[in-house]
């Protein structure tokens, strides 16, 4: 299956569903991306979006479905099998330690060494300098690469990240709500690096509640709701205000309005009732007076 740009998706699931027992986490979900392309992936808290975010990192397999990379049918038995295909998941909390250095963290499960046998040590100078042309490609000046990373701002930290999984051959990038807790100076700092992977040709899957923040920098957009697709779109296809729309459940939210507008009228009427009710119990009291 090829998509609108004629090509074949770097990432691609078709049609997954995920059981936990009797509880349906995921149905029918589909989701595709290419190279040199942010989709983004949308929906509230309860969407589902943890679950799909599992199954595309290898840490769960889906009950139903097709998971294919670059074309060729997968299947995953955990995350260090995505990543050897070069699926990159960078999660909210980073997996990062603060009191260690930009460098370390960086190099952090796969340090470069230097010497051998007893006398191996972690190579401080490759490192520094390698974390810091890594980081300048991305945009990012770091003066001193051995400073904490703990340092950092919150969007430098994502920043790190994003370029760790680059230097360490990621294709696809998911990044899981980046922006989350960011103000809105840092995440504009992250959607630029954003920006920066995909104009390096990688396929950036974003996953995040925040409409504008998605609609920033996405190519395309996927909607997910209680478990389902309501479907993919091209930026020329839907609006912000669309993506809003369909994403916070406009209908709902109407039916909602409506429901309250009507209990709100009703307590009006209830305190009027009351009002007079009281009124002629007074003049009924001043008569018997």
């Amino acid at each position: 299956m090829t998509t609108n740009h004629g090509t074949t998706p770097l990432l691609e699931v078709r049609n997954i569903s995920k059981y936990f027992g009797s509880v349906i986490a995921l149905q029918g979900v589909s989701v595709a991306v290419n190279a040199g392309e942010v989709m983004c992936l949308l929906g509230d808290n309860g969407a589902g979006k943890s679950t799909l975010i599992k199954i595309l990192s290898g840490v769960h397999s889906p009950s139903e479905g097709e998971y294919l990379v670059s074309g060729e049918p997968v299947h995953f038995a955990s995350p260090r099998d995505a990543l050897d295909r070069g699926i990159a998941t960078v999660y909210q909390d980073l997996a990062m330690i603060p009191l260690m250095s930009i460098a370390r963290n960086f190099f952090l499960g796969s340090e470069p060494t230097s010497g051998w046998g007893p006398f191996k040590r972690f190579d401080i100078g490759y490192a520094n300098r390698v974390a810091k042309e890594e980081l300048m490609k991305m945009g990012i000046d770091v003066r001193d690469p051995s400073q904490p990373v703990g340092t950092l701002s919150g969007g430098e930290r994502q920043s790190v990240a994003i370029a760790r999984a680059v230097y360490f051959g990621a294709k696809v990038l998911i990044l899981d709500e980046p922006t989350a807790a960011l103000g809105v100076k840092q995440a504009g700092t992250v959607l630029r690096y954003v920006a920066q992977a995909r104009a390096r040709n990688l396929g950036v899957i974003f996953i995040t509640h925040n409409p504008h923040h998605a609609y920033a920098v996405g190519d395309r957009f996927t909607i997910l709701k209680r478990g389902r697709t309501l479907g993919a779109f091209t930026r020329s296809e839907i609006s912000r205000e669309e993506v809003v729309r369909l994403m916070s459940g406009a209908d709902e939210l109407d039916a909602l309005s409506h429901e309250l507008e009507f209990l709100s009228e009703r307590d009006a009427q209830d305190a009027q009732f009351s009002s007079t009710l009281s009124q002629t119990e007074l003049e009924m009291a001043a008569k018997l007076d």
